[in-house]
């Protein structure tokens, strides 16, 4: 998909590397947004808000915008894979085509858990990058278990924590 706010492919300041850990501080992660997003943006809040949806938590607007800009991403990177976008009769007959979605559990920073629908190819060849076949985070949850457990947090300690904070079991 190509409409998506700001293009899957749009620049990111600072070193960011997808699919490999990296350390970026969010601020070195943010770009400016153009004046049609943040219009987009503010159309987004203001519809949120006149609906009564929460901007955060287990239903609001983040986790919502999380959802779909994943799945963006992961139809961009399909489309890349098989050389062609969705429902392009290019595709016919080619030998490998999409083959649906799964339903998958990943945490985020952002928000915690969040269910996204990755799509399928009928060769079980797509290897995402974003949210790649194994990985169940698409944040540094990993380097900060270690972190904590390096200074001397037990594992319930580091679980509750992570209960408390994003609604999942850290450990």
């Amino acid at each position: 998909m190509t409409d998506t706010i700001g293009g899957v492919d749009a620049p990111v300041a600072g070193p960011v590397q997808t699919g490999q850990e990296h350390d970026v501080t969010t601020a070195d992660a943010v770009r400016e947004l153009s004046k049609a997003e943040q219009a987009l943006v503010s159309d987004l809040v203001r519809s949120s808000r006149a609906q009564g949806v929460a901007l955060t938590g287990p239903d609001g607007l983040l986790k919502a915008l999380t959802k779909s800009v994943l799945e963006a991403a992961l139809d961009e990177e399909m489309t890349e894979h098989l050389g062609y976008d969705k429902h392009d009769v290019a595709g016919r007959n080619t030998g490998n085509s999409r083959n649906g979605t799964r339903t998958k559990r990943v945490l985020t920073d952002a928000c915690g858990q969040v269910p996204i629908e990755v799509p399928r190819d009928r060769n079980a060849t797509f290897d995402p990058v974003i949210v790649g076949k194994s990985k169940r985070r698409v944040t540094d949850v990993d380097r900060v278990v270690l972190s904590l457990y390096a200074k001397g947090l037990t594992t319930g300690e580091i679980s509750a924590h992570f209960a408390d904070v994003y609604g999942v079991n850290g450990g």
